[in-house]
Order: structure tokens, then sequence, then C-alpha cells
């Protein structure tokens, strides 16, 4: 089983916080507009990271993160990107990937908007962990703690900073 901490919509903003809450997790996963270097490897100090970038990270970030990023937790396969959608609002341009792999968790961000959503058709849960950064529209920063036990998707907090 592991416990894992995922946020999104950063922007370079660091909170102290952020220690606090994803110094317990095994693994931290960020579902871009990550925002600076300096941010992402302050995270990856706490716990191992994997990251997506979004559409504001410039080059240095674009040189050691994906657009998009699959991979096995567990045995639960993952999807993760930035600019996803959410179930019968997919993007055009992650559709196409997220059909053929059929995710077990789709993640995403972009939006600001916490979402955690179950995807029928796909069989997918889909989580949009909301915005930890300051820049934004949004009036409550948010990110999500969840455990993987083999396929399943438990303990889910959603923590508002």
């Amino acid at each position: 089983m592991k416990r894992i901490g995922l946020l999104s919509d950063t922007h370079g903003y660091w909170d102290d916080r952020y220690i606090k809450y994803l110094g317990e997790c095994d693994e931290i996963w960020h579902a871009g507009d990550i925002g600076s270097l300096d941010l992402a490897m302050r995270l990856q100090e706490i716990a191992p990271f994997k990251a997506v970038y979004g559409n504001i990270d410039g080059g240095e970030l674009r040189q050691l993160y994906s657009e998009t990023l699959s991979w096995q937790c567990e045995d639960a396969k993952i999807l993760m990107t930035h600019i996803g959608g959410y179930p019968g609002k997919y993007d055009p341009r992650i559709r196409k990937t997220l059909y053929s792999t059929l995710p077990n968790l789709f993640i995403s961000g972009h939006s600001h908007i916490l979402k955690v959503q179950y995807d029928p058709i796909l069989s997918c849960l889909h989580i949009n962990p909301g915005s930890a950064g300051i820049q934004g529209w949004h009036t409550v920063r948010t990110l999500v703690r969840f455990s993987i036990d083999g396929k399943l998707f438990k303990d889910l907090e959603v923590i508002e900073i």
C-alpha cells in the first residue's frame, strides 16, 4: 500500500504546510503548473516526486517533466496530465490516450476546481486536486491525500490550506 499526496497549480508558490501535509506520504504527484524548478526540487526533498508540466511551466520544467505521464502504482494504472477535463467532458488532447490507456485513475489539474468523480464508462476514478497555489480566482487552496492498495483507492482526504 502507498500513501499519495496530490497537488496541482502551485504556480511557484511554496507553503511550509506542504511539509506537514505531504511529509507522511510515500510519493508526491503534481498535476502541472508547477511554476518553478525550485518548488519542484523542494517537493522532491519531501518524498519521491512525479509531475507533468502545465501550460504556465517554462523550458526547464518541460525538459524535466512530460505533458502526459502514464505508470503503474501498486496494481493500478495511472494517467496524469495538466489539461484533461473530467468525465463526460474530457479535453480532446487527452481523450484518445485516455481511451487507449484505460487507466484506473486519471489525474488532471488546470481548472483550479477540486473534483473527485468516478467515470462508469471507463471504470476509472478521476481526481483534480484543485489549486494549492495563490494564483487564480479560487478562494480555497486544496490538495488531496489518498492510499492505493492494489487497485483500490481509499482513505481519500481533501485538505484545505
